[in-house]
């Protein structure tokens, strides 16, 4: 590629998207290793943080469906990583906790996130970190209002 054309928004999503695909890629192969998945991973997190937490409110903060979030609770239920804990009063929703072994390959999987994170985004100076997160927060502004457009055209149109 010329390095000295001039960038493009689609040449810019281009990037953006492979960038994310390798990310994702290396990563999940870490994962792996400790037989995690990304998701299964990102769940452990949040409970790590604060556990009790329903399957709704872990949807909410990894920003997925309820129904995404269900089957794999299942899994990690099946896979003895985590419980679910009946709530005094509401039969229909349950509080999450993990189990030790959940406990543990949490732990394993902030260590391999932390070292990953350290050895690619680490890699680049305060300046430049910065600079990055005050373009991905201009990003998701962006598309936080088109979102709301689009929700508001189509609330209007119904």
């Amino acid at each position: 590629m010329d390095s000295s054309a001039p960038l493009d928004a689609h040449r810019v999503w281009f990037h953006m998207i492979h960038l994310h695909g390798r990310l994702s890629a290396a990563f999940s192969k870490r994962l792996r290793e400790i037989n995690l998945s990304i998701p299964q991973c990102d769940v452990l997190i949040v409970l790590n943080e604060r556990e009790g937490l329903s399957q709704q409110d872990i949807a909410m903060r990894l920003e997925v469906t309820k129904g995404n979030i269900s089957g794999l609770i299942d899994r990690l239920e099946a896979s003895g990583l985590v419980e679910r804990r009946s709530l005094k009063g509401d039969r229909r929703t349950h509080a999450l906790y993990m189990t030790s072994t959940g406990r543990r390959l949490a732990n394993e999987g902030i260590a391999a996130q932390r070292a990953f994170v350290a050895e690619t985004l680490g890699r680049l100076s305060p300046t430049e970190l910065a600079q990055l997160r005050t373009l991905f927060e201009q990003i998701n502004n962006i598309l936080r209002k088109a979102e709301a457009s689009r929700d508001g055209e189509e609330s209007q149109a119904g």
